[in-house]
């Protein structure tokens, strides 16, 4: 494993981790009214400490494309995944909770977990498979589901909603994570002009601000313990099924290395879902007003 995708990716997941938690601090306060629609971010946009959430996730996803770049995503992923232990470590200055058995069970998990799956698994390129059939189906399966589940979550968005949307969430991002990888490589092969003939980085810009609008949607409507578990336990799932399904990514197979993974890979699902819920993670939802008369932050 390269040494500069190790430090780009956890770079990425800190970042991530301290911009979702800012977001949620300020999404939550939103009107419901803006629930899944467009106005929220317009909303948003009003308030600063959701500003620098956003640029923070902006630098982490800028530091996870260059990440992809350079790795596969199959290895990437998983310790994007770390981002939960960066919003654990934010929301516990903010809360002042200690770590406790739960937080240490949950980082042990999910660090042993990735380090299980990358040393078993030993993610590494191959050859991108043209079947465009397998390509489409894995693309539209996973957008599909994410269409269902935000269908489902309209329908409960106070109850089981932000969970739904969070999953849906994850899903369209690890799509766009590998749609990034497939522009990072034509850009790589035939510069600025392949990039922009291609549909992919058009594509990656339509997922990120549909992702944006579920996962605000989801941080509006439910504490941060809720949707950041499932949305960071998806994203890395959907990316490495990407990654193994059509771009080309190779695991180790033999019947030892595929218990091991998915032994990481429950572990990195656990981990993160002790993380989440932890009592140092934000638990209320307040609405006092629309976002739009806070007094910036």
């Amino acid at each position: 494993m390269s040494v500069l995708v190790l430090v780009l990716a956890v770079s990425a997941a800190c970042c991530l981790g301290f911009g979702f938690v800012l977001q949620q601090n300020a999404a939550r306060q939103a009107p419901l009214s803006d629930f899944l629609s467009p106005r929220l971010l317009l909303d948003l946009m009003k308030v600063r400490r959701w500003l620098a959430g956003i640029g923070l996730m902006a630098a982490g996803m800028a530091l996870g494309a260059i990440a992809l770049g350079q790795g596969e995503i199959s290895l990437v992923e998983p310790l994007l995944a770390t981002n939960l232990v960066f919003a654990l470590a934010l929301s516990r200055k903010q809360t002042g909770q200690p770590l406790g058995r739960q937080g240490w069970a949950g980082l042990l998990l999910l660090a042993g977990g990735v380090t299980a799956f990358i040393v078993a698994g030993r993610p590494h390129g191959g050859t991108a498979l043209t079947d465009p059939f397998r390509h489409w189906l894995i693309i539209g399966t996973m957008l599909g589901l994410a269409l269902l589940l935000t269908a489902c979550a309209k329908r409960s968005r106070l109850s089981s909603g932000p969970v739904l949307l969070a999953v849906a969430a994850g899903l369209v991002y690890g799509v766009q994570d590998a749609l990034t990888r497939v522009s990072g490589q034509r850009f790589a092969e035939g510069g600025l002009l392949e990039l922009l003939t291609g549909w992919q980085p058009y594509a990656v810009l339509v997922l990120g601000v549909t992702g944006l609008i579920l996962v605000q949607s989801a941080f509006e409507t439910a504490p941060l313990r809720m949707s950041l578990p499932a949305l960071t336990a998806a994203q890395p799932l959907a990316g490495i099924l990407c990654g193994v399904g059509f771009l080309g990514d190779q695991l180790r197979t033999d019947p030892g290395a595929l218990a091991w993974e998915a032994a990481g890979l429950t572990g990195i699902v656990v981990g993160i879902v002790l993380l989440g819920m932890h009592p140092a993670m934000p638990c209320g939802v307040t609405r006092p007003e629309p976002v739009r008369d806070l007094q910036p932050h």
